[in-house]
């Protein structure tokens, strides 16, 4: 029996994914095999000995401690994409809303007084000051064509905006799914430049913290809104303060309320809902269950942040999974312990990602428990564990 923790309350649906034969799910579970959880942050958490993966249902992993995992052996699997028309919707109606000028005038609306017949004088003499722009025609930039971004690029297309991308990790698959009418960015200079509408879809990373800073501010349109539904950090809010309060900056919507932005006209702070809707928790945590299964049952690897994807149909009768650091000869190594136990190979894939590799060995017959320790004891293995025999 493998044991989940839950630390979050995770959708029924996808929890019942986990066959009651084989799992003991729960958020009192001791010495659990795989952590489950959504926006918990765990980096001071203690981690059980016994823990062998931890699944987040949903794309950030912000919250998760993915480097002291790595040096465990400890995959941290993800769902990304699980919510990505959730997310989409929402940047959609951000794009309505900043066009619109919908925030101010609900507001305005909300405020007014008197009877009926004063209030619709007092909306024919107020409504001009929300005037807005309709999206045909208008230029919409998109920063980062993942799962998300993929989807916002092909609405603006359907919306009759012309839409611009930049990704320079943009994979042939994903190329495959973006419209062909998205015309590609050179630079994130080069797109804020030329767009009405910016929106971001990056993680956050070094490379993308402030990605849009006062620099970026000052190459936008006056008329220009800025869509902030992908991380808090990748934008220095107080730039965006300062630009909005110069007059070089039109409107701001985005999925992080803070101080900085409360009271700020045409700052749309929305309490973080991008995946926020029913289908999306089902989708992400039916995803995330499905791979921590398939890793626990036959030690495949699909979505880990921190380890690459490997996935080998069972050939043998027992299944040696090991994590290890990517430094030479460790196969060789591998393979060398177990030829000196006599243990014959019979499939084995080994791939590396980063500082990280993870190995597949699957054997005709039963490894013992002093060659998995020899193995273990292996220079660079974080992890080493057998399965089925």
């Amino acid at each position: 029996m493998f044991r989940i923790r839950t630390i979050n309350e995770i959708s029924p649906r996808g929890l019942a994914r986990f066959d009651a034969g084989r799992f003991i799910v729960g958020a009192g579970v001791a010495d659990p095999d795989a952590l489950l959880l959504r926006s918990a942050r765990i980096h001071d958490m203690e981690l059980p000995a016994s823990l062998k993966a931890v699944g987040r249902a949903g794309a950030g992993v912000n919250n998760i401690p993915v480097e002291r995992m790595s040096k465990r052996g400890i995959p941290v699997f993800n769902a990304p994409g699980a919510n990505a028309n959730a997310v989409k919707e929402l940047v959609v109606a951000g794009l309505l809303v900043a066009a619109r000028n919908l925030g101010g005038a609900w507001t305005f609306a909300q405020s007014l007084a008197g009877s009926d017949e004063q209030i619709r004088e007092a909306v024919e003499e107020g409504k001009k000051a929300f005037a807005g722009v309709e999206l045909p025609g208008r230029t919409l930039g998109v920063i980062g064509l993942g799962a998300v971004g993929r989807m916002v690029a092909n609405a603006g297309i359907a919306l009759g905006m012309h839409v611009i991308g930049f990704d320079p990790e943009l994979t042939v698959e994903g190329a495959w799914l973006l419209s062909a009418s998205v015309e590609k960015a050179a630079s994130v200079d080069g797109l804020v430049r030329a767009s009405d509408f910016v929106s971001l879809h990056v993680p956050l990373a070094e490379q993308t913290r402030r990605l849009i800073n006062e620099a970026r501010l000052g190459l936008m349109r006056p008329t220009a809104s800025l869509l902030n539904f992908a991380r808090e950090e990748v934008v220095d809010t107080q730039a965006v303060v300062r630009a909005l309060a110069g007059g070089r900056l039109h409107a701001y919507v985005c999925d992080f309320p803070s101080n900085a932005l409360k009271g700020q006209p045409r700052v749309f702070a929305l309490p973080h809902l991008g995946a926020s809707t029913a289908e999306a928790e089902d989708n992400s945590a039916a995803m995330v269950v499905e791979e921590i299964k398939d890793f626990l049952v036959n030690g495949n690897i699909r979505h880990s942040v921190n380890f690459p994807d490997v996935v080998m149909a069972h050939e043998g009768l027992c299944r040696v999974a090991i994590a290890n650091d990517n430094v030479p000869n460790m196969v060789g190594q591998i393979s060398t312990a177990m030829a000196a136990a006599d243990l014959n190979i019979r499939n084995l894939v080994n791939k590396a990602r980063g500082d990280h590799a993870y190995t597949l060995v699957d054997l005709d017959s039963f490894v013992p428990d002093a060659v998995l320790a020899r193995i273990a004891a292996i220079p660079g293995v974080l992890s080493a564990r057998r399965i089925g025999g």
